[in-house]
């Protein structure tokens, strides 16, 4: 099967890996270089680097809307391809493009459809303290993650699993199913599931802004949103003045009635206890403005932090 794939970040990565063993790629579309880093350097996607590994054709349009993508589109078209396979691509493929291919576009999409439809479903997992997440492959059409599923393949979130385990076991997970519903779609068996709307829920890009700690919520959120966030943004709170990241909390008992937020208890074992809306949390790894995340009692060591002060 002769196959575009569209995709940019690591997530994305996998699935390029398996359609390179398995089917024809005679094209890869991804995201324009973007400034990374300190000194801003271009630097190209993940997908595009390992589409360089196989000496793939490369694209890279800022856009797929019709009267700015004219070339674009004719190139696309050239290809020939049976089918466009798209993964985090993070453009909108308009009606033009999804109708292209004559088998259509499909889409490995990180969550259980049509829960978390949109653009963090590993993250909204977390956030919310889930159990199960998995991978859908769909079919593509012109609303966001709305079109017929055609498998999902679930799996197990760990306890205290954060983002990064999670993202990469999904990702390859979405490459088995990929290459699944492919085989699928080749041999002619591969169902269209409608998908419920009113099951559905969003998961939209996250901002800074999402990563401020409330104090005031409960231990279990607090915990869950430092597994979320980890790497970015990274869990927030201030104190003096001063931004802290929270990377790593533990639940703790507490049945006062101080302030939420205030400082508990200093540990140069454990680390910082803090007060939150129904119990309290160990603070066991942390990073200060400008230093490296490090265990919370080594930055104790370092550091005055003053039981009975209060984060915010």
């Amino acid at each position: 099967m002769k196959i575009i794939y569209m995709g940019t970040p690591a997530f994305a990565v996998p699935c390029l890996h398996a359609l390179a063993k398995h089917h024809q790629v005679v094209a890869v579309c991804t995201q324009p270089d973007r400034p990374a880093g300190r000194g801003h350097k271009l630097t190209p996607s993940p997908v595009k680097m390992a589409a360089l590994e196989y000496n793939f054709p490369v694209l890279q349009p800022q856009t797929l809307r019709l009267e700015e993508s004219k070339d674009t589109r004719a190139q696309l078209k050239a290809y020939g391809a049976d089918i466009f396979v798209v993964a985090a691509y993070g453009l909108i493929l308009p009606k033009g493009v999804l109708n292209m291919p004559p088998l259509g576009c499909i889409n490995v999409h990180a969550s259980l459809l049509p829960k978390y439809r949109g653009a963090s479903p590993i993250h909204a997992a977390l956030l919310n303290g889930d159990t199960k997440s998995g991978i859908t492959i769909m079919h593509m059409d012109v609303g966001l993650d709305t079109g017929d599923m055609i498998i999902k393949r679930e799996l197990d979130i760990h306890p205290q699993e954060r983002f990064p385990s999670l993202h990469d076991r999904m990702a390859q997970l979405g490459a088995d199913a990929l290459l699944e519903a492919l085989s699928q779609l080749e041999n002619g068996t591969a169902p269209r599931t409608t998908q419920d709307d009113a099951l559905s829920c969003y998961a939209p890009m996250l901002q800074k802004a999402d990563a401020i700690i409330r104090w005031e919520w409960p231990t279990t959120k607090i915990q869950n949103m430092t597994r979320a966030l980890d790497p970015w943004p990274g869990s927030q709170t201030m104190y003096n003045g001063k931004s802290l990241k929270i990377w790593q909390v533990e639940p703790a008992e507490y049945h006062g009635t101080s302030q939420t937020g205030k400082i508990l208890d200093i540990n140069f074992t454990k680390g910082i206890l803090v007060k939150t809306g129904d119990a309290a949390v160990w603070i066991t790894e942390l990073q200060g403005d400008g230093s490296k995340r490090m265990p919370a009692v080594d930055y104790l060591r370092g550091r005055k932090v003053e039981k009975g002060a209060r984060f915010e």
